[in-house]
């Protein structure tokens, strides 16, 4: 392996910024970029769920990453840059006022803790994964729109 990777932490950098590739690419697959900020933001949702839910192996391993001190700013910075599109989504939503404005650091653990609900409770019982997937729509909606 360390003829690839010199050190322990070149793989882990490595396996984080694969992991966040494969995100990435689950996440765009289909994604409606002339719908709706709704439409959009309820994709990319779904499609969060899903590959958590078909990959909770990734998933976990993604998270425990996200929050190792032996992933670089430079790791950190990319992984982040895949996703500026998406961001951009979100932002125009604050912009025209369809969103509640809030910081996207805020956003994305509202996000994270929703989708580990859903995943948790799916796991028990996977039959309810759509159900449980739109529950989880709902609660992360409320907290996003501006009523």
């Amino acid at each position: 392996m360390f003829v690839y990777f010199p050190t322990k932490d070149d793989l882990l950098n490595q396996l984080f910024l694969h992991l966040k590739s494969d995100l990435r690419g689950f996440l765009a697959a289909d994604y409606p970029a002339d719908g709706h900020i709704q439409e959009q933001i309820q994709h990319l949702w779904n499609r969060l769920v899903d590959w958590g839910a078909r990959s909770p192996d990734k998933r976990k391993a993604l998270r425990q990453l996200k929050v190792s001190e032996k992933i670089t700013e430079a790791s950190q910075n990319a992984g982040q840059a895949m996703f500026y599109d998406f961001v951009a989504v979100v932002e125009n939503g604050f912009k025209t006022g369809i969103l509640r404005e809030q910081p996207l650091s805020f956003l994305g653990g509202v996000t994270e803790a929703i989708a580990d609900m859903v995943l948790e409770s799916a796991s028990r019982d996977p039959a309810k994964l759509d159900h449980y997937k739109f529950l989880g729509w709902q609660a992360l909606w409320g907290a996003l729109a501006r009523q």
